[in-house]
C-alpha cells in the first residue's frame, strides 16, 4: 500500500472512485464527485493534501484538503482547515484503509503547519484520528444557535494553542456547494458516468417534499416523473406522473 500526490492522470478515476464510495450514502444518489472536480481550480484547494491511496496498483482511496474560515466574534476571519471528501472504494472499506489514509494526511498536514481542522462526519469513527465534538472547542456550526452541541460537527487542533481560548463560528467553503449553485452543470457532468440507481436509504440527511414539507424516507414515499423515474424533491401526494396535483404548491410556477 503506497499513499501518494494525486496526478492530473488520475483526475476520471478518483472522480469515480468518489462516486462509488458516496453513493446513495448521504442522499439519494451523490454530489462530492462533482464537488472534488470542481475544487481543484478553487484557491482554496491544498495540492500537497491532494492525496490517492493505492493498494496492488490499483487506486482504492482518496482525500483532499481546504482553507477554511472561523469567524470571531468581534467579525474577523481566524485561519483554518477542513478535508474532504475522503473515499475508499466499497470493495474495501472496513478494512482499516481510510483510518491509514486519514492519518497519513493528519501527520503532513501538521508538518506544514495546519493548526487546527474542521470537518462534518461521524464521531465513532473520526475519534479514532482525534477528532472531537468542535463546541468543545467552542467552535459553532454555521445556521446553528451558539449553544448547539451538532453531532457531526468535529474538530482538531492538530497545533497544541493554535486555537487558543478563542469563539466563533465555521462556514464550510462555498465549494462545498458547487452542485446546487450550478446543477445545471451538474446534471452534464453526471451524465457523463455510467448509470446508477438512486434510492433513498436509512442514514441520509434528512429529506423532504419541496411542497408540502412531507419527510422521504423511503422511494414509495416519492412522487414519480413523466417517464416514471423517481422525483425525490416531492411526494406521491404532491407530484405524480410528471405533474403536480396541488395548483397551490411552492415550486410548481418554478418547475
Amino acid at each position: 500500500m503506497i499513499i501518494r500526490a494525486e496526478q492530473p492522470k488520475d483526475w476520471r478515476e478518483v472522480e469515480n472512485l468518489t462516486r462509488e464510495a458516496f453513493w446513495n450514502v448521504y442522499r439519494p444518489g451523490c454530489q462530492e464527485h462533482f464537488v472534488l472536480n470542481q475544487f481543484r481550480n478553487d484557491p482554496a484547494f491544498i495540492p500537497e493534501l491532494d492525496l490517492v491511496m493505492e493498494e496492488d496498483g490499483r487506486i482504492i482511496g482518496h482525500v483532499m484538503f481546504s482553507k477554511a474560515e472561523i469567524i470571531l466574534a468581534d467579525g474577523t476571519a481566524f485561519p483554518s482547515w477542513t478535508f474532504g471528501p475522503i473515499s475508499i472504494h466499497p470493495d474495501y472499506k472496513r478494512k482499516g484503509y481510510g483510518l491509514k489514509l486519514l492519518q497519513y494526511s493528519l501527520e503532513r498536514a501538521r508538518a506544514m503547519g495546519i493548526g487546527l481542522l474542521q470537518m462534518e462526519g461521524n464521531i465513532e469513527f473520526y475519534k479514532r484520528a482525534g477528532f472531537d465534538l468542535a463546541s468543545k472547542l467552542k467552535i459553532h456550526y454555521h445556521g446553528e444557535p451558539a449553544e448547539s452541541e451538532v453531532p457531526y460537527f468535529l474538530a482538531q487542533e492538530l497545533i497544541p494553542g493554535y486555537w487558543g481560548d478563542r469563539e466563533g463560528t465555521y462556514c464550510p467553503p462555498a465549494g462545498y456547494f458547487v452542485a446546487d449553485k450550478a446543477p445545471e452543470a451538474f446534471a452534464a457532468y453526471e451524465a457523463g458516468f455510467p448509470p446508477k440507481e438512486k434510492h433513498l436509504a436509512p442514514g441520509q440527511l434528512p429529506q423532504f417534499c419541496q411542497s408540502c414539507g412531507m419527510p422521504l424516507t423511503k422511494d414509495e414515499d416519492c412522487g414519480r416523473n413523466a417517464d416514471g423515474s423517481i422525483s425525490f424533491g416531492y411526494c406521491w401526494h404532491c407530484y405524480r406522473d410528471g405533474r403536480f396535483l396541488k395548483e397551490d404548491t411552492m415550486a410548481a410556477s418554478s418547475r
